[in-house]
């Protein structure tokens, strides 16, 4: 492909010559070894030229809505689940043994001041690991691995063991 330079181009010589050539063993060689691939190639990578900033505009598109009243049937339930799940980890002992493994999904406020919905709405988030701990009367909370979540915040609490929150075998409690 020829290309049109326009007339009077101060560099028309400079173009024409082409690209340099470089000997192995001149001057600039010496100066200026050939970088290998892998650096070169850290030269052309994306990177995040405003720390956090991605995150923010991410954190800007969660929905969030209004705290679900649960009706007298589910709370009924819901604590007769944190009643067996109480029964089967009494104890640190008992909690390491039984290893109760749950999902509790419960709803968190906006934490966010810069957002409409602070202190309004919230959304619901789901918690999946090892039941260590139904605290009513101290703290208030059940504990999944790290997390500490408030009893009034339990929207709801399944397990991949059916037979965990089954009606007959706990009946008797």
């Amino acid at each position: 492909m020829a290309a049109t330079l326009p007339i009077g181009f101060k560099y028309t010589a400079a173009f024409l010559s082409g690209r340099p050539q470089h000997h192995r063993f001149d001057d600039f060689s010496r100066k200026h070894p050939k970088m290998d691939r892998r650096r070169r190639a850290k030269i052309f990578a994306p990177f995040d030229a405003l720390d956090g900033y991605s995150e923010s505009i991410d954190s800007k598109n969660v929905e969030y809505v209004e705290q679900i009243e649960l009706e007298e049937a589910d709370r009924i339930e819901l604590n007769r689940r944190l009643q067996i799940l109480r029964t089967l980890t009494y104890n640190s002992k008992m909690a390491r043994a039984n290893q109760v493994k749950v999902s509790v999904r419960y709803y968190t406020p906006c934490t966010d001041h810069n957002r409409f919905a602070w202190q309004m709405l919230g959304q619901y988030v789901t918690v999946t690991g090892i039941c260590w701990k139904v605290d009513p009367e101290e703290t208030g909370c059940i504990k999944i691995d790290e997390a500490a979540i408030p009893l009034a915040d339990v929207a709801e609490i399944t397990s991949s063991d059916e037979s965990l929150f089954k009606t007959d075998e706990w009946e008797a409690c």
